[in-house]
C-alpha cells in the first residue's frame, strides 16, 4: 500500500494556511474593540459630563437703572467728585430702596409712620437723588459716626427740623441705636446719645429762631395770635449755641400764621389780625427782620463750627390747604416742571437767600463756616413723599370714603427727605 505523501502534505498546509488566517481575523477583532474601549474612555475623561445634560450660566436679571455707574453709590468718601451742584438734579429708580424700615428704627413719629399707618403703596421709597453731571455718594452710617465722634450736632426749627432729625436717627441706628438722654415738658426738643461715638445730636424745637408765645395744639388749631418779639433769639438755641461743632438752622412756614410783632418789647404791628387796631405789616416784614438778626449775630459770633442754614420746605396740597381739606394724592415723582413752586413758598425763599448772600459775603472775614442747604428743587418733585392721610393709623379702616385730615407738607419716614443726608454728609467730608 502506498501513500500518497504529496497529498497529505497538501492537506496538512491547507490547515495550517486556514489557522493562521482565524488567527489574524481574531487579532484583528480584538484590535479594533480595543481601540473603540479607549476611544469612549478618552471621550469621558474629556467631557464627564452627559451628553444629555445642558448646564447653563444663571440668568441674572439687568437692574432698571439707565445710565449709571454700577459702583455709583461705592464711591469712596475721601474722593472729591466732579464740582456740581448737589441741589441741582432729578429722581432716578433705586431698587434697593431705603437702609431702614419703620420695624428697624424706633424713633419715627406717629405722623410721619406712613408704612405703620397703612399707606397702601410702596413705590415712593424706590427711588434716590441723583444730581446733575457728576455724582453723590450714598450716607454712609458708619464712616458719618467715626467722623462725628465728640462732637454734638443741633438741629434748630420747626417740626421739619423734627421730621430730619428722625430721618437721621433712622440711619445712623443702622450702625448703633441711641439713647434718648432729655426731652422738654412738650416732647418738641429732644436729645441723643451715641455711646460708643460720643455723638450727641439735639433737636431744638423753634419754630420762629426768636421768642414766641405760641397757642396751638398738635393739629395746628390756634387759639390766639402769635405774640412774635423779632428783636430777640430763642434762647432755647441762643444757650447751647457756643457749644455745638455743626448746627443745621430753619424756619419758614410759621410765619405765616396770624401774629402780633413786638420790638424793643413794644407791638409794631402784626399779621392777618383784624378787629386788634394794629397796622398790617405782613409777615415778610417779620421774615426779613427775623433773618438779618439771626444771620447777623450768626455773622458776629466768631463761631468756630459749621453752620447749615436750610431754606424752607415746598409743600404739595391740592384743592385746598392743611386746614381746609388739602390733598396730595400723587404716588410718583413729579416730572421736570410739572409741579411749580407755590406763590408762598415762594416768597419765603427768595427772602431767605437773599439774607443768606448778605451774609454770606460778610462772615468769611469773621472767620465763621456758614453753608446753604436749598432742598426747593430736590423736594418739589416729590408730591408722592408726604404722608397725605396716612399721619393717622388706618384712617379708613371704619369708612373707606371717610374725610380725613392730609398732611402734605412732613415727609413719610423712611422717604425723600433721606437723602438730605446723602448731600450733607458729601459737604461734611469735602469741607
Amino acid at each position: 500500500m502506498r501513500v500518497n505523501w504529496i497529498s497529505l502534505s497538501t492537506n496538512k498546509h491547507h490547515h495550517i494556511i486556514v489557522k493562521l488566517a482565524v488567527v489574524v481575523l481574531l487579532l484583528g477583532l480584538a484590535f479594533r474593540l480595543f481601540v473603540a474601549h479607549y476611544k469612549g474612555f478618552a471621550s469621558e475623561l474629556e467631557s464627564p459630563v452627559s451628553e444629555k445634560v445642558q448646564v447653563r450660566a444663571p440668568y441674572v436679571e439687568p437692574p432698571v437703572l439707565v445710565g449709571i455707574s454700577e459702583n455709583e453709590d461705592h464711591i469712596h468718601l475721601d474722593v472729591i467728585t466732579e464740582k456740581c451742584d448737589l441741589f441741582k438734579g432729578d429722581w432716578i429708580p433705586n431698587p434697593s430702596g431705603p437702609s431702614y424700615t419703620n420695624e428697624s428704627c424706633p424713633w419715627i413719629e406717629n405722623h410721619q409712620n406712613c408704612m405703620k399707618n397703612g399707606r397702601p403703596d410702596f413705590g415712593y421709597l424706590y427711588w434716590k437723588w441723583k444730581p446733575h453731571d457728576c455724582q453723590l455718594p450714598r450716607f454712609n452710617a458708619e464712616r458719618f459716626l467715626e467722623l462725628m465722634r465728640s462732637k454734638t450736632w443741633a438741629l434748630i426749627g420747626d417740626s421739619i427740623s423734627r421730621n430730619h432729625a428722625q430721618s437721621l436717627l433712622c440711619m445712623l441706628s443702622t450702625v448703633e441705636q441711641p439713647v434718648q438722654i432729655h426731652q422738654d415738658v412738650d416732647s418738641k426738643s429732644k436729645r441723643w446719645y451715641f455711646q460708643s461715638y460720643n455723638l450727641t445730636i439735639s433737636n431744638i424745637w423753634s419754630p420762629f429762631l426768636v421768642k414766641a408765645a405760641i397757642f396751638e395744639d398738635i393739629n395746628g388749631v390756634s387759639t390766639a395770635e402769635v405774640q412774635l418779639h423779632l428783636d430777640k433769639l430763642d434762647k432755647k438755641w441762643l444757650d447751647i449755641y457756643s457749644s455745638l461743632d455743626y448746627m443745621i438752622i430753619s424756619t419758614g412756614k410759621w410765619f405765616l400764621k396770624a401774629a402780633v410783632y413786638h420790638e424793643n418789647d413794644v407791638i409794631v404791628g402784626c399779621h392777618l389780625c383784624p378787629g386788634k387796631n394794629l397796622i398790617e405789616l405782613g409777615f415778610e416784614y417779620a421774615y426779613k427782620k427775623t433773618l438779618h438778626y439771626v444771620m447777623d449775630f450768626i455773622k458776629t459770633s466768631k463761631y468756630k463750627g459749621l453752620i447749615f442754614f436750610r431754606t424752607s420746605t415746598p409743600d404739595h396740597f391740592e384743592n385746598g390747604e392743611w386746614h381746609n381739606g388739602g390733598t396730595c394724592p400723587k404716588t410718583i415723582p413729579a416730572k421736570e416742571g410739572e409741579v411749580k413752586i407755590k406763590d408762598l413758598n415762594r416768597i419765603l425763599r427768595n427772602i431767605e437767600l437773599e439774607e443768606f448772600e448778605k451774609t454770606f459775603a460778610k462772615v468769611s472775614h469773621n472767620e465763621v463756616n456758614l453753608k446753604l442747604l436749598d432742598f426747593t428743587n430736590l423736594l418739589l418733585s416729590r408730591p408722592d413723599g408726604h404722608p397725605g392721610p396716612y399721619r393717622q393709623f388706618q384712617p379708613y379702616s371704619k369708612n373707606k370714603t371717610a374725610i380725613v385730615q392730609n398732611d402734605c407738607l412732613h415727609w413719610c419716614i423712611p422717604g425723600p427727605i433721606d437723602f438730605w443726608n446723602d448731600v450733607i454728609m458729601e459737604i461734611v467730608v469735602n469741607s
